[in-house]
């Protein structure tokens, strides 16, 4: 069932995205991760439906020295990175500035494991399938690091799977996955926020909630 947006709220877009991955439900190599923040609410959804384990890839974007929102790239954990060369070149950015924003980045990514994760470990992906959930695609640089952490943890299948994105974002990024579900592509789209009418951030407190409530089946395999 095609939804109509806006959303109500993440959890609603969680709902029609698990009814668009019915095909993954049960299977027993699935793995559902939600990137940090906003998609773990819509990615606990999925793994509730899909009887799958849940667990997080924690993304940073790397906003431009001048101006934050501006991204040139994303940063997940496992040491996994996409830089946009081409905006750095544009913009002249020193390459010593782009470290510096990626070694606070990379520490704030660090601390967010620690505080996710406690005392567990991620979940192996090596020879499972990896369905990579976020509330919705802007430009596409943090699932673009969140690919990256899939591959180099040796997932054998990565699915994309947001609620909403821009037609820019799923071009760039549908041929760096297995399979891309999205349920909707709004013209013209200048923000994630303007497809829920619930947007409120994400806390870590409620990202902690969601994967402890998930905690039976997010073992390791």
């Amino acid at each position: 069932m095609k939804p109509d947006l806006p959303y109500r709220n993440r959890v609603e877009a969680g709902r029609f995205l698990a009814a668009a991955l019915g095909g993954y439900k049960s299977r027993p190599e699935v793995v559902v991760l939600g990137l940090t923040r906003g998609g773990v609410p819509v990615a606990a959804e999925v793994a509730r439906a899909l009887h799958a384990p849940l667990d997080v890839v924690v993304v940073r974007k790397l906003g431009a020295p001048f101006e934050p929102e501006l991204a040139m790239g994303a940063i997940a954990g496992h040491g996994s990175e996409v830089l946009d060369e081409e905006l750095i070149r544009t913009f002249g950015i020193a390459r010593k500035d782009v470290d510096a924003i990626i070694a606070k980045e990379r520490a704030e990514v660090e601390r967010r494991e620690r505080l996710y994760r406690a005392s567990q470990p991620p979940l192996d992906l090596k020879q499972r399938t990896a369905i990579l959930v976020d509330d919705g695609l802007a430009t596409g640089s943090t699932m673009l690091a969140a690919v990256a952490f899939a591959r180099k943890r040796s997932a054998q299948r990565i699915v994309l799977a947001v609620p909403v994105a821009s037609r820019q974002a799923v071009e760039k990024l549908r041929g760096k996955v297995d399979e891309c579900i999205v349920l909707a592509m709004p013209e013209p789209f200048f923000a994630v926020g303007e497809w829920y009418s619930n947007f409120l951030p994400v806390s870590d407190t409620e990202v902690i909630k969601l994967l402890q409530a998930n905690a039976v089946t997010a073992v390791p395999a």
